[in-house]
């Protein structure tokens, strides 16, 4: 990496996500470690952290925005980090590939000024892997999964370096899995394919044993093995807390495997709220006598169901929110900001109640959106309920409160019935 001012920092690692969800995925695998961590968003000064954390986690909210927008932020938070005297860089990224992947690890690139990045993007454990440069979900290539039909941000590219040149013009080669003493001598971006946590592993391994790991990007599956390769010293884990049985669940997630969670949760009991297109779209509804009275009901609602929904993206109301948001004259990415939006106004609301017990948030843009609408600019990521589902704690007007986020690809049809169980479990055994 080019050398910038030197500070003297405790933090061996910094880790730059596209989403909150996405930061959080990442910081988790180190705070399981019981490795210092802290997951901030942009707003955070990042000075303040030097000194407190061995693994910082920057939220870049670039999944959206265009290519040359998301290469903008992320070149000059990594010439922040450089100048900080941060000596080891990763740049995660999306398991399916969404987002401007290709702008982004070209930012890395040129800011660490490092000549190569290598780049793991398969995640083996939850069946995301990489073959002779194509990304696979399942076993089927990403832009024929679900993943290439998202309503917001379709893959569209299975070859990763496709893709990538889709975005930018830096040399990309993709390579198979590499062994101790094989050469990895190459510019620009290295794609490693890897189809089992070992290979990955092993790459992993032979890439730093030949210094190429200063700066990096992959998602969660990399960020897994990363505190052994980089030296971190495991510490005493801390236990995870004793959680509220009372489950809010806020879905912003438009993915079929979470619609399908959503069916299987309501069958099992938990009550659904479902928002409407006012709701979504008209940003001051909120804030009307109608809308105060429906966060009144809504309370209510949380007062008498243990577990409950607030369906944000439900799918058959689409054609009734695409007719208001087309009498608008919104386009997609107008409506996708306007109900982010509005799902942070009502969080902002509901969040002083004490019916909110434990909460469960499922989209990026969600998750972001509740955070700062209430003014926080970090979060705290406290361990794994399972892969690819973290348990975190913020803490606001002096009251803790514990979140559990996932990604909308992540998990099985009975994953919020089977947390909703285990936390009416935990808090008999907490009691």
């Amino acid at each position: 990496m080019g050398k910038g001012r030197e500070e003297e920092t405790m933090v061996r690692l910094m880790m730059i996500a596209d989403d909150l969800t996405g930061a959080l995925d990442a910081g988790v695998q180190f705070t399981s470690y019981g490795i210092a961590t802290r997951v901030v968003t942009t707003a955070a000064p990042y000075e303040d952290y030097l000194n407190t954390c061995e693994v910082l986690v920057v939220d870049a909210e670039t999944r959206h925005l265009s290519p040359a927008q998301a290469y903008k932020i992320v070149h000059q938070i990594v010439a922040r980090a450089v100048s900080l005297g941060i000596r080891s860089i990763f740049k995660k990224t999306d398991s399916a590939l969404r987002g401007n992947v290709g702008a982004e690890l070209t930012a890395v690139l040129d800011a660490s000024k490092a000549g190569q990045l290598a780049f793991f993007p398969a995640f083996p454990k939850i069946n995301r892997t990489t073959y002779q440069g194509v990304q696979y979900i399942d076993g089927t290539p990403v832009a024929q999964s679900i993943f290439g039909s998202d309503p917001f941000e379709p893959v569209r590219e299975s070859r990763i370096d496709r893709l990538i040149h889709s975005q930018s013009p830096v040399p990309v080669c993709c390579r198979a899995a590499v062994r101790p003493g094989e050469d990895v001598d190459a510019q620009g971006i290295v794609v490693y394919d890897a189809r089992t946590d070992e290979e990955l592993m092993e790459t992993a391994q032979a890439l730093l044993s030949r210094g190429k790991l200063s700066v990096m990007a992959g998602c969660a599956g990399l960020g897994a093995v990363l505190p052994g390769l980089l030296g971190l010293t495991e510490k005493e884990r801390k236990p995870l807390p004793v959680l509220a049985p009372q489950l809010l669940v806020i879905c912003g997630s438009v993915n079929p495997i979470t619609t399908a969670q959503l069916e299987r949760a309501e069958q099992g009991g938990f009550l659904r709220i479902r928002l409407t297109p006012e709701q979504k779209l008209n940003g001051r509804y909120w804030r009307t006598p109608e809308g105060e009275r429906t966060i009144g009901e809504i309370g209510r609602q949380l007062d008498c169901a243990q577990w409950c929904i607030i369906d944000v993206n439900d799918p058959a109301r689409q054609p009734e929110l695409e007719a208001d948001a087309a009498q608008r004259r919104m386009d997609v990415n107008d409506v996708r900001r306007a109900v982010a939006d509005s799902v942070g106004e009502l969080f902002r609301q509901l969040i002083g109640s004490h019916a909110v017990g434990t909460l469960l948030i499922t989209g990026g843009d969600t998750l972001r959106c509740c955070i700062d609408y209430i003014g926080l600019c970090e979060i705290e990521p406290l361990g794994e309920l399972e892969t690819g589902v973290v348990l975190s704690r913020f803490v606001y007007q002096g009251r803790a409160h514990h979140v559990i986020t996932k990604s909308g690809g992540f998990g099985e049809e009975t994953l919020l019935l089977e947390i909703a169980g285990a936390l009416s479990k935990s808090a008999l055994h907490g009691a």
